[in-house]
């Protein structure tokens, strides 16, 4: 049910900074309150059968898709992005409603054939229960929808705690639960300001009801909860921070390296996940594909209002994201890297940066060290295939990698050399509901979406029958 709280905080327009309403500022007491509710709800929505739980989020997404314009719009305004992306979100968003309403009714268990003639062996699968989902503001409606899904589709109850930039998409979803007639207690979340944020995610890490941690975000934060949930051996999911390679090697259809280092970098002003963050470009095209980056950047990217039909670049989502910018490329160019295009912030407003291109970029420069998540493009020059793979490779993270190649041997051995959980070759947007998304190394822990995004949301029983 809807409740008031003590304290409101409020939630801006990145693009103007204006006010766009106040939400509820909950603390570790409403936390609690939201686990005891998902919890007591449990029972009754675990031993649902699967088809009805199927057919709730099925109407979940029908709903979506039914009031995806005025989604969208509350992306736009709360995140900054694009309408057109924002659209695109929303879409996206649904499709894992759909995807595991359908999913809801293929949790197989297994026969196992004993090695007593009296006895039979079964494997049953049970969801784990309470499940805390703690998302960004990147993707503020498809980070909830992409947890969210898997876990009612196996019989969990769910505590969501949205980013506290970007709230207002996770109440809405609330919404059209309840209109989809997900029953009370199954789908619940705690909004907060970021001065409650470690207090709540605290309790939501340690309550003894909370059975499954899902995160995406920083591999900081990421690290302090999984220390919490240790306490209590939860489950966990992690989806961590990405320090994407993009490789263009000399055998590379040039023009569409372009293209998809464009569609790669550029989205959501490059505040996602899986957006390259280093370009490494073989030396043989190195000075053909900077050029045509450059002018694609200036002919086909327009910085503006996210309500704008025109803008593809929005706000960055508050200043010290900008001021990261910034700080990455006044340590480049203090150490020989050339600026492109681009590289200071636009006349717009605070929030907002020029798409920038650099060159004669070196490894030891902070923004090919650390990820910036934000529209900064550094192109490394590079010899050999073994060199670029090595430099590839030094990150103490792997969420995505992308390449470009033409020669079918090098194809294989750089898709399995890389040490990242998703590889695209020769494209440069990889995300499908269809698809396992996650990272090795310090990006995280198991997978979401795909076939395989369900097994994070149960347990395996094991049941012995003997005497027989």
């Amino acid at each position: 049910r809807w409740v008031e709280t003590a304290a409101a905080f409020p939630v801006q327009d990145p693009a103007s900074g204006e006010e766009l309403g106040r939400v509820a500022d909950c603390g570790p007491a409403e936390a609690r309150e939201a686990v005891r509710a998902a919890h007591e709800a449990g029972a009754a929505w675990g031993r649902l059968p699967a088809k009805e739980r199927s057919l709730r989020l099925r109407r979940w997404y029908e709903l979506m898709l039914e009031n995806k314009e005025e989604l969208a719009r509350i992306i736009t305004a709360e995140n900054g992005k694009p309408l057109k992306e924002a659209q695109g979100e929303i879409l996206y968003s649904a499709s894992f409603l759909e995807w595991f309403a359908e999913e809801a009714r293929r949790v197989y268990g297994d026969v196992i054939p004993a090695s007593a003639k009296d006895r039979r062996i079964l494997a049953l699968k049970q969801p784990v229960g309470v499940a805390a989902i703690i998302t960004p503001w990147n993707f503020p409606s498809a980070m909830i929808t992409r947890k969210v899904g898997a876990a009612l589709a196996a019989g969990c109850t769910v505590v969501v705690k949205p980013a506290e930039d970007t709230p207002l998409s996770a109440l809405a979803l609330g919404e059209l639960a309840n209109q989809a007639g997900i029953p009370a207690g199954v789908y619940n979340v705690v909004p907060c300001s970021r001065q409650q944020t470690p207090a709540v995610g605290e309790v939501l890490c340690t309550d003894p009801l909370v059975a499954k941690i899902s995160f995406t975000g920083s591999t900081a934060t990421g690290k302090v909860l999984l220390k919490h949930a240790a306490g209590t051996v939860k489950r966990v999911s992690m989806e961590l921070g990405g320090h994407a390679p993009f490789i263009v090697f000399d055998s590379a259809n040039v023009d569409r390296a372009v293209a998809g280092a464009l569609a790669s970098k550029y989205r959501n002003s490059g505040q996602t996940c899986v957006c390259t963050n280093r370009f490494l470009v073989q030396k043989g095209v190195h000075d053909e594909f900077v050029e045509k980056f450059a002018k694609a950047i200036e002919r086909e990217l327009h910085v503006g209002s996210g309500f704008d039909a025109k803008t593809t670049q929005g706000p960055l989502i508050n200043e010290k994201a900008v001021e990261k910018v910034e700080r990455h490329i006044n340590d480049a160019v203090s150490q020989g890297a050339s600026v492109v295009t681009g590289g200071k912030r636009h006349s717009l407003g605070k929030n907002f940066f020029e798409p920038t291109l650099l060159s004669n970029v070196s490894t030891k420069m902070l923004c090919t060290q650390e990820e910036t998540f934000g529209p900064l493009a550094p192109v490394i020059k590079f010899d050999t295939e073994a060199e670029a793979i090595a430099i590839a490779n030094a990150a103490n993270v792997g969420l995505a990698g992308y390449f470009y190649s033409q020669d079918p041997a090098q194809i294989w051995r750089v898709a399995e050399q890389l040490e990242v959980g998703m590889v695209g070759v020769n494209e440069g947007i990889i995300s499908s509901v269809e698809s396992p998304f996650g990272g090795v190394k310090e990006s995280g822990l198991g997978r979401e979406g795909s076939k395989y995004g369900i097994d994070e949301y149960l347990e395996i029983k094991y049941v012995c029958f003997g005497g027989l």
